[in-house]
């Protein structure tokens, strides 16, 4: 008869797993958790966890999972070797270029077959994200002649199309704007970025690029895929710094940093802010604001008061400055600063000044932002409801609830559902149950669950 061999086991995995300071409970929480945050919620317990040290391999599709959760745990990138386990399957076009991997990620963003894979992507706290000189000026040399020759017509099209969508974004949701950009993305601007041009001209080309890759990972980040979000904030990075165009880096950097606080990331949200600020030495007033509010919202997550505060009070002065040159409506305006307020306040225990800023907030922001107003009504409300004011929530969510049928937003999707749960110990009050009986009824099934 032939003998059973035992299983070795992995020591490598067991290192890691002492460093963390979890029990195993724990960890196969935080696999769990990760799981969920990616679309493809899981069931392990301690009992798993203990088969993996004692040398039983993960399934393929866990192995990155553990490998994330540790690196959250850590703070530094894990490699498969580093958790003892076999490398992953190898892919010949793991290092593409900048345009071929804009190609990649277009067409699996576009293919419906390929949405789950796409949609199963990991956040990942340990990304290696580029610094300013690492990506400024440089893009594949021989890449050019190879399709059609491109003038400034063509770089004012992307720009155009980028500003439509973002308003279709702003207004409506990134649902059904998101396809449309992944898809002018992959079959109008990256034959563009392989056209001949004079030099100027390509850097206005990969500039505009930039600029909508930025806006579809945002897209992205709203649909709750975020690790594919990620994937196209990093070719913002790259084309931006192709075309060295800092005002996009330093925003796609923010955008990065507002992903990872709202996913409760302190301390990377934290690193993204600062690396933005730090690569943007030059910047005007309102751009010195956007900075400064985020980091003030990072600074105030990971419970550093001081700075938080500091930050913030820096934001409002650019604010001042920004808003007394101002001659058009700027993007991040007073209404954007209040919200950052509201946000450190909260942060700071102060539950009564953030929904004194929130409210401040709602009325100065332009009421064509629907997918805004939705998701921050709801967190104006959600605190009303923490302080016991069930009937000033009820009202601000009836709001909320009255908008929403008008936008296709995953967040706000998340913010009806969570809306829901909150509610519904409360059925007996009357405007609680009124709220309900609404939201049921211009919801989808699914969404009040």
């Amino acid at each position: 008869m032939g003998t059973v061999r035992a299983l070795e086991p992995n020591t490598a995995l067991e290192r890691l797993y002492r460093e963390s300071g979890w029990s195993m409970r724990q960890l196969a929480q935080e696999v769990n958790r990760i799981g969920t945050e990616r679309g493809t919620p899981l069931k392990y317990q301690q009992p798993s966890v203990s088969q993996w040290l004692k040398g039983q391999l993960p399934k393929e599709g866990t192995r990155p999972i553990i490998l994330e959760a540790f690196a959250r745990r850590l703070l530094r990138p894990i490699t498969h070797a580093e958790a003892g386990f076999p490398a992953p399957p190898k892919d010949s076009n793991t290092h593409p270029g900048t345009v071929e991997g804009l190609i990649d990620l277009g067409r699996h963003d576009v293919d419906p077959s390929r949405r789950s894979v796409v949609g199963a992507t990991l956040f990942s706290v340990a990304l290696t994200v580029p610094n300013w000189p690492d990506v400024v000026g440089r893009m594949e040399a021989a890449q050019t002649g190879k399709t059609q020759r491109i003038g400034m017509a063509e770089v004012q099209m992307v720009i155009a199309m980028t500003e439509r969508v973002s308003e279709l974004d702003d207004k409506f949701g990134g649902r059904h704007a998101r396809p449309m950009a992944a898809a002018f993305l992959l079959n109008t601007v990256a034959p563009y970025l392989k056209a001949d041009a004079p030099e100027e001209v390509r850097k206005a080309m990969m500039s505009a690029a930039s600029d909508l890759c930025y806006l579809t990972g945002y897209m992205a980040v709203d649909e709750g895929v975020h690790g594919l979000a990620q994937q196209y904030y990093l070719k913002a990075l790259e084309l931006a710094g192709a075309s060295e165009d800092h005002l996009t880096y330093c925003t796609t950097l923010r955008g990065m940093s507002v992903q990872a606080v709202d996913l409760g990331h302190g301390k990377a949200a934290m690193r993204l802010a600062n690396a933005a600020a730090a690569a943007s030495p030059k910047a005007g007033p309102r751009m010195r604001a956007f900075l400064a509010g985020q980091q003030a919202h990072a600074s105030a997550k990971v419970g550093d008061r001081i700075n938080a505060l500091t930050y913030l009070r820096e934001a409002e002065v650019a604010m001042e400055k920004a808003e007394s040159q101002a001659t058009t409506f700027g993007s991040y305006n007073p209404s954007s600063l209040t919200y950052h307020a509201g946000q450190v306040r909260y942060e700071l225990g102060d539950i009564r000044g953030s929904i004194e800023a929130l409210h401040e907030s709602d009325r100065l922001r332009h009421h064509s932002f629907k997918r805004n107003r939705v998701r921050y009504l709801s967190m104006l409300a959600e605190r009303q409801l923490k302080l016991g004011h069930l009937e000033n929530a009820c009202e601000t969510w009836m709001k909320a609830v009255e908008i929403y049928p008008q936008v296709q937003s995953g967040q706000c999707d998340q913010s009806i559902s969570k809306m829901h749960a909150h509610i519904r110990p409360y059925l007996k009050n009357q405007a609680a149950r009124g709220l309900y009986e609404r939201a049921r009824l211009v919801a989808p099934a699914s969404v009040t669950a």
